[in-house]
C-alpha cells in the first residue's frame, strides 16, 4: 500500500448514495483525511461515508459558498482537495498528486485542475471542456467565495496547473439536467436580489442570446453534435430563467429590503458545471 498524502478531501453532500461511493473510492488510498459535510441526507449517504473512514459532519444548509467553507474549515491536513460527490479523481490526476507530494509539500498555494464532464452517455470534449478550476489549495491560504450557486475557491498566493482530470458525472438524464437548471436559476435570481441587482429589459432580451452564442461558437459546442446543441439551448434558457425569476421577484414585492446575509432556501444536491 502506498503512503497517504498530507491531504484532506472536502465534500459536501445531500442524498448522494448513488455517486458518493465512486468519489470516495477514487481518493480513499490517496488522502490522509476525508471530510464529508452533509446537509440533511435521508438516504445511505452517512453510512457510505463512515464506512469509507470519512469524517462525517451534519450542518444545516447555508448556501454553496458558506457550506463549502464549513467543509474547508473542518479539514486538518496542510492541503485540501475539494470535490463534489458526483466527481472522482482520474488515475492520471492521482499519479500527478503523488508526484507533487513525492519529496515535500509543494511550493504553490493552489492548483488548477481540469474537470471533464460525462453527459448523456459520452464525454464532452468542447462545450464544457476545458474547465479549469482551483480545487487543490493550501488550507490556510484559501477560502470559498463567489455568488451562490456559482462558488469559486480563492487562493492568497501563487497557483499552478496539474495534469489529469476531475471526472464529473453530472446529469443522469435530460429531466435531471433541466430540473436542476431551473433550480439553480432560481438560486441565482435570489442571489441577485440579495445583492441589490435588478432585472432590466436588456437582461431578458440580450443576455440569453449572448450566453447561447458564447457556448455554441466560442466554446465550439457544435463540435459535440446534438449534445452540444442541447447544452447550448439549455444555457440560453438557464440565463433567461435567472432574469425571469428576478423580474418576478421585483413585480411581486417592491420595494425589496432583504438582508445580504440571507442564504438560499433550497440546497441542491451538488454543484454543477457552467451550463447552469
Amino acid at each position: 500500500m502506498q503512503r497517504r498524502l498530507p491531504l484532506s478531501v472536502a465534500i459536501i453532500t445531500l442524498n448522494e448514495e448513488e455517486h458518493l461511493p465512486r468519489c470516495l473510492a477514487s481518493v480513499r488510498e490517496l488522502a490522509s483525511e476525508i471530510v464529508v459535510v452533509d446537509s440533511g441526507s435521508t438516504d445511505r449517504t452517512a453510512e457510505i461515508a463512515r464506512a469509507a473512514g470519512a469524517v462525517f459532519l451534519s450542518e444545516s444548509w447555508s448556501g454553496h459558498v458558506a457550506q463549502k467553507n464549513k467543509a474547508l474549515a473542518a479539514c486538518s491536513q496542510p492541503f485540501v482537495l475539494s470535490l463534489d460527490a458526483d466527481e472522482e479523481v482520474s488515475p492520471e490526476l492521482a499519479a500527478a498528486l503523488r508526484r507533487l507530494f513525492a519529496d515535500r509539500l509543494p511550493g504553490p498555494d493552489g492548483f488548477w485542475i481540469n474537470r471533464r464532464t460525462f453527459y448523456l452517455g459520452q464525454w464532452i470534449r468542447h462545450s464544457w471542456n476545458p474547465e479549469w478550476r482551483v480545487r487543490l489549495v493550501r488550507r490556510e491560504r484559501a477560502r470559498w467565495a463567489g455568488r451562490d450557486p456559482h462558488d469559486k475557491l480563492e487562493v492568497a498566493g501563487h497557483t499552478a496547473r496539474l495534469t489529469g482530470d476531475i471526472l464529473h458525472y453530472s446529469y443522469s438524464d435530460l429531466q435531471d439536467h433541466f430540473g436542476r437548471m431551473l433550480r439553480y436559476a432560481r438560486i441565482s435570481a435570489e442571489t441577485l436580489r440579495r445583492d441589490g441587482h435588478r432585472c432590466q429589459w436588456y437582461h431578458l432580451v440580450f443576455s440569453p442570446w449572448l450566453a447561447f452564442l458564447k457556448k455554441l461558437i466560442l466554446r465550439s459546442a457544435w463540435r459535440d453534435g446534438w449534445r452540444g446543441w442541447i447544452i447550448s439551448v439549455a444555457t440560453f434558457f438557464s440565463v433567461f430563467a435567472k432574469y425571469a425569476f428576478r423580474l418576478e421577484m421585483q413585480l411581486k414585492s417592491p420595494p425589496e429590503t432583504v438582508s445580504p446575509a440571507a442564504a438560499p432556501a433550497v440546497p441542491p444536491n451538488r454543484n454543477d458545471s457552467e451550463s447552469v
